[in-house]
């Protein structure tokens, strides 16, 4: 089978990003997988000016375009993998892990893993309580497995795992463009009501619910969020996502400091 691990890297650098990008590259040739990371934006989504409802911050200082959703530009290598691995950029991962391509039954188009999944501290566990509920309130028309501890259901889309055959025929042709410009997203590219603060995160969790696909449910091990989850389950992880600058030490630049600390 031929695999691909696809990241994107836009911007300014920083020492962080570099490291992580480093690891998942060198992960990419333990275990056998392509590896291609975009450092320029192609697709260049943007809010309609008019009526969006995000923070300037989150396209206007990149020229007006989110980075974030560059990330669909893998539907472009689906023609020649089997499978694809989209893995964010602050992801670092460990030496020891495992190959993730064994993750997802061929019977799937996709894997991720769920936030309610991980073994996550209460604090967080309220966090995404208010995120989901606010998110999903617009759209209860689906079944989000709502639990009392952690609200409505959602992956976290650092780690997507495509099987590319599925994929495309859930595409149907459709280019990483005309699949981000669907009328159905317009809702979520623009930011509206509390979307304002999700990325291409809820975007394709609402996509995937919608279309009556389900979304294989990863170990949580291959996306362990950092803060979000104590300590001891920390270091049990494969793939160390720094989703949060703000509570990495000296926001993650020390990275000596940080991987002294995650692999205690």
């Amino acid at each position: 089978m031929k695999r691909l691990i696809y990241q994107v890297y836009i911007g300014n650098r920083n020492n962080l990003y570099d490291h992580c990008t480093k690891s998942v590259q060198e992960y990419a040739k333990r275990i056998g997988a392509d590896y291609k990371v975009l450092n320029y934006a192609t697709l260049r989504i943007k809010p309609d000016v008019f009526t969006t409802n995000r923070n300037p911050n989150a396209w206007e200082k990149h020229g007006g375009y989110m980075p974030i959703f560059e990330k669909e530009n893998v539907f472009d290598y689906f023609d020649e993998y089997d499978q694809c691995c989209v893995i964010d950029a602050d992801i670092y991962i460990r030496p020891t892990a495992p190959s993730i391509f064994h993750e997802v039954p061929d019977g799937f188009t996709v894997g991720s893993i769920y936030e309610c999944d991980l073994p996550i501290t209460d604090r967080y566990a309220n966090q995404i309580k208010n995120y989901s509920t606010k998110c999903w309130e617009n759209y209860m028309q689906y079944d989000w497995n709502w639990q009392e501890r952690t609200g409505g259901d959602f992956f976290n889309s650092g780690v997507m795992l495509y099987n590319t055959d599925k994929m495309k025929e859930a595409l149907n042709g459709m280019s990483p463009e005309e699949f981000l410009k669907q009328p159905m997203l317009k809702p979520f590219i623009d930011g509206d009501g509390h979307l304002k603060w999700q990325s291409d995160q809820m975007t394709l969790n609402y996509w995937f619910k919608a279309k009556n696909i389900p979304v294989h449910r990863l170990e949580w091990k291959y996306n362990v969020l950092y803060s979000a989850v104590p300590d001891e389950y920390m270091y049990e992880g494969h793939f160390i996502h720094f989703f949060m600058k703000d509570k990495l030490p000296n926001s993650g630049e020390n990275v000596a400091e940080l991987m002294k600390y995650v692999n205690k």
